[in-house]
């Protein structure tokens, strides 16, 4: 995790509408080692990851299906994201940044997902009782 050491002090603050430099910085320079392209933040993106995880939360569930069960196409389509390309990863108990990424980065499927080319755009949030969701997209 080359530059990730650079982001271990920064703290993750998802909120909606502003990117965290943190998170860029973190998938795009996995993705940068790999020769993929910089992923871009996405407001839509992240209403949809900060949506999964408070959903996981208040329901005390760890899935990809929602409480409802929605999967990441619906809960792309609720928060009128476009896409033709559309990917989630999912964690719990990590608190950190650099934890959750070295946990994504370390299974293949979430590290598949990370460096999707098809990927343009990412969004981030860390729920409640630490559950991370990360969700990337392109538009059509």
């Amino acid at each position: 995790m080359r530059c990730l050491a650079l982001v271990v002090t920064l703290v993750l603050s998802a909120s909606a509408g502003q990117a965290d430099p943190a998170v860029l910085a973190a998938v795009n320079a996995e993705r940068a080692a790999k020769g993929r392209s910089a992923l871009i933040y996405d407001a839509q993106l992240e209403a949809a990851a900060v949506a999964h995880a408070q959903d996981m939360a208040r329901a005390g569930f760890f899935s990809h299906t929602g409480s409802d069960g929605s999967n990441i196409g619906v809960r792309l389509k609720r928060v009128g994201y476009p896409f033709c390309f559309g990917a989630e990863n999912i964690a719990a108990g990590q608190r950190s940044l650099n934890q959750v990424m070295a946990a994504w980065m370390g299974s293949t499927g979430h590290r598949k997902n990370i460096l999707h080319r098809k990927a343009e755009a990412v969004g981030v949030a860390q729920g409640p009782g630490n559950r991370w969701v990360m969700v990337l997209g392109a538009r059509c």
